[in-house]
């Protein structure tokens, strides 16, 4: 094969290629929901919030090991002192040495190793390793409760994209009903044998039909914006496929009893009231008296004899003095019991207010519930009927513009005939797409679509 040949043969490849890529995604509703559990930024927000809480345990967990710290330091100073007082402060320094006042210097060194440890606390770091870990438990019911969000949206946009489509494919029929009327009327208009405001009419009605088809068009765009903003699409790539949910209804069966507490919301509140009580179980170990276990290992030196006089060159470069000691510190916060005693009352209240918050969501959720369960049953009754409505509404048409062929009806009779079919069309549509949506509803008051969304998808 010469080079020509190759060339026009990875050209086409090349198009074929770009001609796929380009070529818009069919995305049904459980794609879309996975889509957007794995793309939307909220639900990553709130996973590393997770993790941050999750780290915040291990860091609750470091309190037991015991805390060392070491010190090197070399200074060249003056040794002048004095005796009086000095209130604590952290500027001037305290000066080991004799009565003087002069600004002769000499070096001084140290080096030390301090290590701490709380033997017991009464329970006081475990309480906090249980506030971290319920800090961990919030996050991870804040993620769930987001994806459920999230889901609930993208499914609710989905079935939006779905309704806007039916509206505008009965719209698009109805154009087409028109223009196929206005042809035939143009000719009889201009063989004088129907009036030419017959056609006048006919065209102002296919007006207004074009232009319910182009706000059916831009209410599709708008509802495809908003799950392409969920899914992580453009809209050149976005390409919704209703599936079952424009063909067929959800089988009609009986709903069981909601339980709310499995619901997102309500573990979510419940983990924010556990944390609340983990709060307050550590604030309550904070007014018990810390014991502390010390060892301490140190060294100095000093160019400074007890005299008062120096050594010459670099005597107290080096720590020549040793020390060691053990021993046991006792504190105990006795006039911080007013501020902890009020800490407590408003943790307390804090939790109360929180239950007071799970019992309302609860009531809003088996509210929702209820007004689901009473839209789907005028839903399945609503779309029980439609067909009729559809079948009649299009037998009236025919026998219109029959009647109008014939000379015994005017143009209005089929006007009116051709707006009740599509308003019939759109009825029938959207009365199968109201069923699953208020079937979606009940899955949102239940707090998990799941389901749902595998019905619809199969």
């Amino acid at each position: 094969m010469n080079s020509s040949k190759v060339t026009r043969c990875l050209s086409a490849m090349l198009v074929t290629v770009g001609a796929l890529w380009a070529q818009p995604a069919a995305l049904t509703l459980s794609q879309a929901v996975e889509d957007a559990l794995g793309n939307y930024p909220s639900i990553r927000v709130t996973r590393e919030q997770m993790n941050a809480a999750a780290a915040g345990i291990r860091l609750a967990q470091t309190a037991y090991l015991p805390r060392v710290d070491g010190l090197a330091q070399v200074n060249r100073a003056t040794r002048n002192t004095f005796y009086g007082l000095l209130l604590p402060q952290g500027v001037i320094p305290g000066v080991d040495g004799v009565p003087a006042n002069n600004f002769g210097s000499v070096w001084n060194s140290g080096l030390g190793v301090l290590v701490t440890w709380q033997p017991f606390d009464f329970g006081l770091r475990a309480a906090n390793v249980a506030t971290a870990a319920a800090a961990r438990d919030q996050a991870q019911a804040t993620m769930n409760r987001t994806r459920y969000d999230v889901s609930v949206a993208t499914a609710d946009a989905f079935l939006t994209v779905v309704a806007a489509q039916q509206t505008a494919q009965a719209a698009r029929a109805a154009v087409d009903s028109w223009q196929t009327l206005l042809k035939s009327i143009h000719a009889l208009a201009s063989a004088q044998l129907r009036p030419g405001a017959d056609e006048s009419r006919v065209q102002a009605e296919l007006a207004a039909a074009q232009t319910q088809l182009a706000e059916a068009e831009q209410a599709i765009d708008v509802a495809r914006s908003t799950v392409a903003q969920f899914v992580g699409l453009n809209l050149s790539q976005l390409n919704v496929i209703p599936g079952k949910l424009a063909e067929q209804l959800p089988p009609d069966r009986t709903e069981p009893p909601l339980e709310t507490a499995a619901h997102p919301l309500a573990l979510e509140q419940n983990a924010a009231i556990s944390q609340e009580q983990s709060q307050l179980n550590a604030m309550e170990r904070t007014f018990y008296p810390q014991f502390v276990v010390q060892g301490l290992a140190a060294a100095r030196g000093t160019g400074l004899l007890n005299d008062g006089s120096r050594l010459g060159a670099l005597s107290g470069l080096a720590p020549t003095t040793q020390n060691y000691g053990v021993g046991l510190t006792v504190t105990f916060p006795a006039m911080d019991r007013f501020a902890i005693r009020e800490q407590e009352s408003m943790r307390s209240a804090g939790i109360r207010a929180g239950q007071a918050q799970a019992l309302m969501i609860a009531t809003n959720l088996q509210a929702q519930f209820n007004t689901a369960l009473a839209t789907l049953t005028g839903a399945r009754r609503v779309a029980a009927n439609t067909p009729t409505e559809v079948s009649s509404a299009r037998t009236a048409l025919q026998q219109a513009t029959a009647r109008y062929q014939s000379g015994l009806a005017p143009i209005d009779d089929v006007a009116q005939a051709q707006r009740l079919l599509v308003q019939a069309q759109i009825d029938d549509a959207l009365a199968r797409l109201n069923v699953w949506r208020a079937m979606l509803q009940l899955a949102t008051a239940r707090g998990d679509i799941q389901p749902f969304v595998a019905e619809a998808s199969q």
